[in-house]
């Protein structure tokens, strides 16, 4: 089967950093779903890894943690699905990923791809509409009935925050505020539905407090945490609740600590990377994002079509990724 591969950490701009391949086709046993990959999205996941993992001596490594395809054979003990199923998922970092037209995935964090997207489109959401759902009703479980609720999403232009905003205005009533710094950020947020966008690049206190809503009960980093630590914690008001979904490598407790501030990390691989008992919830996430997709209450996150899944098209994600020239999901769909 044909797929994009690597050997080596290269820099993108390096004709090996991902190479088209060929690699034996995959059987299918246990609860795993043999899936015809027909589009990929691609994620700051993808040129992480890549960065810092190497294949092992004389074997490829595929990345890709963001499909959407149609199930050509099931295992043994299956029984969420059947062949001809159409289904989008996020995958298994610690499995090869979806950069090859067929992939095993557990079913227990594959979902039904909503009816009424595209597979490019349906491929846009699994890994930020897990991400952000995970963190907002599951982490930090923000109520979904109180209209006093304020939400700061910090970096919100990027795939996470393209769909946390549209969860949030679809199931609770709280007041979004976004922040982003380019036009076309703050006009792609504007047609999610944040109530205020203001600009990361300025003092976020300032900017807050010039839109009105000086303070929140839940501030959540998604993009350079780290840089903005010390405002957002500035922000979130006592007895609230803070989180980040890029891991910063240490932050001040204290800042945290006289407010009691309920801090919160995620990620939505935790879940397959440990086979946690719960492992299913994922697959039943999945399966209420597409609810709320084909009730036209969210839409596909997709921004960017790059055409054919291959090592050119996806070594042009990697570097746009990279310079933070995308809004929204990269997407690529057909070998």
């Amino acid at each position: 089967m044909k797929a994009v591969g690597y050997q080596k950490s290269l820099p993108i701009e390096n004709d090996d950093a991902l190479q088209d391949i060929e690699l034996a086709m995959p059987e299918v046993t246990g609860r795993d779903l043999l899936v015809e990959v027909k589009a990929v999205s691609v994620n700051p996941a993808d040129y992480f890894s890549r960065k810092m993992v190497s294949a092992p001596e004389g074997e490829w490594r595929v990345l890709g943690w963001d499909a959407a395809g149609v199930v050509k054979a099931v295992g043994d003990n299956v029984t969420l699905f059947k062949p001809g199923d159409s289904v989008y998922y996020a995958g298994d970092m610690t499995r090869s990923g979806s950069n090859a037209e067929f992939q095993l995935v557990d079913e227990r964090i594959v979902g039904h791809m909503p009816q009424s997207l595209s597979y490019s489109e349906a491929a846009a959401l699994p890994l930020t509409a897990l991400t952000a759902w995970e963190m907002l009703f599951q982490r930090m479980q923000i109520p979904l009935n109180d209209a006093n609720t304020r939400v700061l999403l910090v970096g919100a232009a990027g795939g996470v925050g393209s769909i946390m905003v549209q969860l949030l205005k679809a199931r609770t009533r709280a007041t979004i505020v976004a922040t982003a710094s380019r036009q076309e950020s703050v006009r792609w947020l504007q047609g999610l539905g944040a109530d205020y966008i203001i600009n990361h690049r300025n003092s976020l206190v300032e900017e807050m407090k010039s839109a009105g809503v000086s303070a929140a009960e839940y501030v959540i980093g998604l993009n350079n945490s780290a840089d903005h630590f010390a405002e957002m914690a500035e922000i979130v008001v006592p007895q609230g609740h803070m989180g980040t979904i890029d891991m910063i490598p240490s932050f001040d407790v204290m800042a945290l600590g006289v407010k009691s501030v309920a801090f919160h990390t995620e990620s939505m691989f935790t879940r397959s990377m440990f086979q946690t008992p719960d492992m299913v919830e994922q697959h039943h996430i999945l399966n209420k994002v597409a609810a709320l997709i084909d009730a036209g209450k969210i839409k596909s996150t997709m921004a960017h079509d790059l055409g054919t899944i291959n090592a050119q098209n996806l070594r042009k994600a990697h570097a746009m990724l990279e310079a933070k020239e995308a809004h929204g999901k990269i997407v690529l769909a057909g070998f």
